[in-house]
């Protein structure tokens, strides 16, 4: 394993270990005072800049990082295998790790076998939005109707799979990630138009989708189903 792979491996394994250890681990409760006293002020602004300490407010910065990662790892990846960049496989390859790194966050709350179904099914998303990008760059019509019919499975594996685990409402968790599909989509199809300043814009949308809709809706439903933990 090369320097920058194993620096990419360190990262992705640090975030998993913040997430177990933020499970596991004490936390800092939220502030509920507001003194007045000027006397109090140094102690209570100490107190505030560690209300987001807590157990909750780790897993959703997690989520969110690595939710944003994963749409601009996606999006050099496509745009590499696009171009047939020499950078397509490295990029992938960090693409993977931070599919692992997401796995092993959902594991920490909901254990191995869930850990290994979510691998499994979120691998295959980002296999078929590659098969999309080699039709699309080869003009194939078919092949990029498959891919499509594919992703649309996917949505339904996926969401089923969260919304069983989290008590989501699968249908809205479908929606979700759907409208996520589609942005990515756009930002391949925009690419190959030559509109990179669209590509890069419905990438930006796309990344702000995943943290404030997917990544934050995940993270309530997992501290609300699990009290106890956090």
């Amino acid at each position: 394993m090369d320097q920058s792979s194993d620096n990419r491996s360190k990262t992705a394994m640090a975030a998993v270990v913040l997430v177990v250890g933020l499970l596991v681990g004490g936390g800092i409760g939220y502030a509920t005072a507001n003194n007045s006293d000027d006397t109090d002020m140094s102690m209570q602004s100490s107190v505030e800049s560690k209300s987001t300490d807590t157990k909750a407010a780790g897993l959703r910065v997690v989520l969110n990082n690595l939710e944003a990662e994963h749409v601009d790892l996606a999006s050099a990846a496509t745009r590499a295998g696009f171009d047939g960049s020499p950078m397509f496989e490295a990029s992938a390859g960090a693409l993977d790790e931070n599919s692992i790194a997401l796995s092993k966050t959902i594991g920490s709350v909901y254990g191995a076998e869930a850990e290994a179904k979510f691998l499994e099914i979120w691998r295959s998303h980002i296999t078929f939005f590659v098969n999309y990008t080699v039709a699309a760059k080869a003009g194939d019509q078919a092949g990029m109707d498959k891919a499509v019919s594919d992703l649309n499975g996917y949505v339904s594996a996926i969401s089923n799979l969260l919304g069983g685990a989290t008590g989501l409402p699968v249908d809205a968790v479908a929606s979700l990630v759907t409208e996520h599909v589609g942005l990515l989509k756009s930002a391949v199809d925009k690419h190959g138009a030559g509109d990179y300043a669209g590509s890069y814009a419905a990438q930006h949308e796309a990344r702000d989708q995943i943290t404030t809709k997917i990544a934050d809706t995940l993270a309530g439903a997992i501290v609300k189903q699990n009290p106890d933990k956090f």
